[in-house]
């Protein structure tokens, strides 16, 4: 995927990852939508990076996906990249019912289905452009699963086929799709993030992602140096040993 020029569209980007992905790629002339729950987020966003437009959407609701994804192809009809960015995160108690029912239902409505609706959204104005590409968020635990979050382990999962399954089926059209690969990054995503310093910080993330769409438009997964240890475990033979030392670092893990 060409990083200049492009229209890209990002739903999840008032904060964290999203919100830097933004920052990044209109700094290097890309004419930018940002998209998130609350409209305040946006409009400050806007402020300090006015060339940024934005728009209210809830990736949580098939409603208003349509709404504002018709608004976005509307003001901007040269629209030619999605970057599926929103999702969420949280510890889970999977021995009782009351401890993850609720969250997991959650979690794959914002996390599965926000992307999959997204997409439906946009294909059709996506298969029409000359150049046009879908970036996935898909997540290191996808790869090797960190015991307090079954779900969001799970939905990531899922997001990492969908993307190698969408490659197949759009290789004869004009759509591309790159999954990007976080490792833990200095967020808000779950609480205490944003302080861990095992995770990586946020401005070096995005700076490096940035390094590898430029190297190399072409790739497939956005594997930034620090996320190979859990991506490649079990090609390596180490699975387990990727499994265990997650998990034995993990501020959430139960002791």
């Amino acid at each position: 995927m060409d990083i200049t020029g492009r229209t890209i569209f990002i739903p999840g980007a008032t904060s964290g990852i999203g919100r830097a992905l933004a920052i990044a790629l209109e700094a290097r002339g890309n004419t930018v939508i940002v998209g998130g729950r609350r409209r305040e987020l946006i409009d400050d966003l806007r402020r300090s990076h006015p060339a940024i437009d934005g728009v209210v959407i809830d990736t949580a609701d098939a409603a208003s996906i349509q709404r504002a994804t018709a608004e976005v192809i509307a003001r901007h009809p040269d629209l030619d990249v999605l970057v599926a960015m929103a999702g969420v995160m949280a510890a889970e108690d999977w021995t009782t019912p009351a401890g993850f029912v609720a969250n997991a239902e959650r979690t794959v409505t914002t996390n599965l289905l926000g992307p999959i609706r997204l997409i439906g959204a946009v294909i059709e104005h996506l298969l029409e452009r000359p150049d046009a590409a879908i970036m996935t968020v898909s997540s290191g635990l996808a790869f090797a699963p960190l015991a307090a979050t079954p779900s969001y382990n799970a939905t990531k999962a899922a997001v990492h086929m969908l993307s190698e399954s969408l490659r197949l089926q759009y290789a004869a059209t004009s759509v591309g799709v790159i999954e990007l690969v976080p490792p833990a990054v200095q967020t808000d995503l779950m609480p205490g993030h944003a302080e861990n310093p095992q995770a990586l910080p946020l401005d070096d993330f995005v700076a490096e992602v940035m390094t590898i769409l430029e190297r190399d438009p072409d790739v497939r997964e956005v594997l930034v140096e620090r996320v190979e240890f859990l991506r490649h475990g079990e090609a390596r033979g180490d699975y387990d040993r990727v499994v265990a030392t997650l998990n034995a670092n993990d501020p959430h893990a139960r002791r």
